[in-house]
């Protein structure tokens, strides 16, 4: 049976005065951690499309456009006001919304002992009347009935719950009923009820952008197309706007994201809220895109602008003309982010990967002293390795000598054999490189692990040393006389002293990466009661 410290201290704080140590004590005085560099929280990580949303948003701003909301719920008149004949297609993009109705639910006789079974007492029928007649004209939300039903007649919320299940099967037949309100599938459709209500009110130039999620009805999700996706989108209206407006805020916003040059090209879609001629698609060159098996020269289409149709705006009174451009978020994302699917993108956990800094700062003592003198015990132990440890054995050399735990106690490392005191990974170092976990000497073949790699400052020598001294204060408590605690090859963690959680583990393996810390140690320490 392992020593319980905690147990002991409990039964013991009497006899013996040494500074116990509290968990978080301990990480903060172990000498090792004094060159750990890692403390505090990690920082968190983006996704890469509000990653990107924020860019954008960025972007926009630097170049004088203002921030809205536009409308995500929107009555279908308005697909047909700007669609014109259009309107069908663009509505069997559209997801309409349905709604569950409010029951006419009945108070009969029947039911009204029922429920008095199950409540064991009278209740107020009235009472209980009142509040369904409430929910059914719409008085009370659905998820204040039960409360509600449970003070009018004077019992719990769960009872309530299954007079609700038990009773009134009205609740369980519903079903959706749909309505004419859709979930927004262009940006243009907001975008209409927001100028109509600020044309004539605020002063010319209007410039505004709203990067918001839009749905559409795709017949599956695939590399290319989701059901719902980001869009960034921009107007302009002015008393004089124009399709050089377009290219112009084309180039000084996609230049931000490294874009060098710009094509245009008429848009053959046509679409009737724009005016003929004016729909134009941008294709940028960026860099990062020739190698790419997709866009091999470098160019893609990354947004769309157009003029709107003065006839779609005079269906909202807008007596203005307006510049419309938009880009989708997650293509822009890919292009930023190198990927080529979108599902992986959006669904995938690429961003959450671990840095090494983050691998590293997961790499944690095993086992350390039990209290503050121990801790320095520890220091002493270490030190007198470093001063001895290519001494030839057989030798024995003092590390500590005096009062420790109310004993009088030599702590000593020691080598039998005839061999050095340290075995040569004595002086091994944890330190993460490209994801994997290192043990590894300061020698210059190791020189770029420790130069691009994240140093731990976790020695073999200090990890073992902790887990020694802690060994040997439970001896003590024991009453042992003497003792020893030997480290012998290497070949895991656990071996110095040194762990992970299980779920870092699964991590690297399912990210195909190693932990690789083999290594002759042989390091022995040992004490004596005088």
């Amino acid at each position: 049976m392992r020593f319980n410290a905690e147990e002991w201290k409990r039964k013991t704080a009497e006899n013996f005065d040494d500074a116990w140590l509290s968990g978080s004590e301990i990480l903060t005085s172990v000498s090792l951690n004094k060159r750990y560099p890692f403390s505090g929280y990690e920082t968190g990580r983006s996704h890469p499309v509000f990653d990107t949303v924020q860019k954008l948003r960025e972007a926009y701003l630097r170049i004088g456009f203002s921030e809205v909301v536009n409308p995500i719920i929107v009555e279908e008149v308005h697909v047909k006001k700007q669609f014109s004949k259009e309107a069908l297609a663009v509505l069997d993009r559209c997801y309409y919304l349905s709604v569950l109705p409010r029951p006419n639910v009945g108070m009969s006789e029947e039911r009204l002992q029922t429920i008095e079974r199950m409540a064991g007492k009278k209740i107020d029928a009235d009472a209980l009347r009142r509040v369904l007649h409430h929910y059914k004209k719409g008085l009370m939300d659905g998820d204040d009935l039960s409360s509600e039903i449970a003070l009018a007649i004077g019992v719990d919320d769960r009872l309530a719950l299954r007079i609700i299940d038990e009773v009134f099967p009205e609740f369980k037949e519903l079903k959706p009923e749909p309505t004419n309100l859709t979930l927004r599938s262009h940006m243009t459709t907001g975008w209409f009820i927001t100028l109509s209500k600020l044309s004539g009110r605020y002063p010319l130039p209007l410039k505004l952008f709203s990067i918001d999620r839009c749905f559409r009805r795709e017949q599956g999700e695939d590399a290319t197309r989701l059901y719902t996706y980001h869009s960034a989108s921009c107007v302009i209206m002015d008393e004089d706007v124009s399709v050089d407006d377009g290219k112009a805020v084309a180039e000084a916003l996609l230049r931000q994201f490294g874009f060098e040059r710009f094509r245009f090209k008429k848009d053959e879609k046509r679409s009737k809220y724009y005016i003929p001629e004016t729909q134009t698609e941008v294709f940028a060159y960026h860099p990062h895109l020739e190698n790419s098996r997709k866009y091999r020269d470098g160019w893609m289409e990354v947004a769309t602008f157009g003029i709107y149709s003065p006839t779609a705006l005079a269906q909202y009174d807008i007596e203005y003309p307006v510049m419309n451009l938009g880009l989708g978020v997650e293509r822009l994302a890919m292009i930023i982010h190198d990927y080529s699917d979108v599902r992986e993108m959006v669904y995938g956990f690429d961003h959450l990967k671990l840095s090494d800094a983050d691998i590293a700062r997961r790499i944690q003592l095993r086992e350390i002293p039990m209290t503050q003198r121990g801790i320095e015990v520890a220091e002493m132990v270490v030190n007198a390795f470093e001063r001895n440890a290519d001494e030839k054995g057989p030798c024995r050399f003092t590390a500590f000598e005096g009062e420790f735990l109310k004993r009088d106690v030599e702590i000593f490392v020691f080598e039998r054999e005839e061999t050095r005191l340290c075995g040569p990974a004595y002086r091994n170092e944890i330190v993460v490189k490209g994801g994997n976990i290192y043990g590894i000497p300061r020698e210059e073949k190791f020189s770029e692990y420790f130069k691009n790699g994240v140093q731990t400052g976790i020695r073999y020598a200090d990890s073992f040393t902790q887990m020694a001294i802690r060994r040997i204060e439970e001896m003590i408590i024991e009453g042992k006389e003497s003792g020893e605690v030997r480290a012998r090859v290497v070949e895991s963690l656990s071996d110095v002293n040194l762990k992970i959680h299980e779920t870092l583990l699964n991590y690297l393996i399912s990210n195909g990466k190693t932990i690789d810390v083999r290594g002759p140690l042989f390091l022995a320490v040992g004490f004596e009661v005088k």
